[in-house]
């Protein structure tokens, strides 16, 4: 895995929440719970920032249309679309690290769904 520094906890601070961009890739990373979660920005529904999103119950809720994606998976719950995901480390110091592969976890099928 490749690590890429993108920023520290100190920028991240109160808001818990970030956009940064690496490479021409935007990221929006989301901090709950003394946890640190990096998602591709836009939304994989109409493409709106999920950094202007809300953090609710373990969710980023979309701006657009209330899609709520799990922070841990990037499900979103009631539809079969999954938001990509990046895997995310903390150094002791503060920096705050993303390997830029998407981590994203294909979606349930409809079966999987109602069980």
């Amino acid at each position: 895995m490749e690590w890429t520094a993108v920023a520290t906890a100190r920028e991240l601070g109160r808001r818990r929440k970030l956009r940064v961009e690496v490479d021409g890739l935007a990221i929006a990373l989301f901090q709950t719970e003394g946890r640190v979660y990096a998602f591709a920005d836009l939304c994989v529904h109409q493409d709106r920032s999920l950094f202007k999103g809300t953090l609710l119950h373990g969710k980023v809720i979309c701006p657009g249309h209330q899609w709520q994606f799990d922070l841990e998976t990037g499900h979103e719950a009631d539809q079969d679309r999954c938001q990509p995901t990046y895997p995310v480390r903390v150094d002791d110091d503060g920096t705050i690290y993303v390997n830029l592969a998407p981590e994203t976890v294909p979606a349930r099928t409809a079966e999987e769904a109602r069980t």
